[in-house]
C-alpha cells in the first residue's frame, strides 16, 4: 500500500484548485470587508447587539465568527421593489 503524500489529502487538493479552507474567525477589519461596511459601521452593529463578538479572556482584540456574519446577511435579506 502506497503512503499518501501531502498532495493527496483532500484539503491540499482543494487549495490547489484555488479553494482554500475558509477560516472561522475574522478580525474587525476582515469582517467589515466581508460585509462591505466600514470598520466604524461594524462597531455600530456590534454595539447595537446585531452581531456578537468572540473576545478571548484578558485580550483586547475581538473577533467575528463567520457564521454570525452569514446569519446577519440572511436575516437582513429582503426583496427590493
Amino acid at each position: 500500500m502506497a503512503n499518501k503524500t501531502l498532495t493527496e489529502t483532500p484539503s491540499h487538493k482543494a487549495q490547489e484548485r484555488g479553494n482554500p479552507a475558509r477560516k472561522r474567525l475574522y478580525t474587525l477589519k476582515e469582517g467589515a470587508a466581508y460585509l462591505g461596511r466600514s470598520e466604524w459601521g461594524m462597531r455600530e452593529l456590534i454595539w447595537a447587539g446585531a452581531i456578537p463578538v468572540v473576545k478571548p479572556q484578558a485580550a483586547r482584540k475581538i473577533f467575528l465568527d463567520i457564521l454570525d456574519l452569514d446569519r446577519f446577511v440572511e436575516a437582513n435579506k429582503s426583496v427590493y421593489r
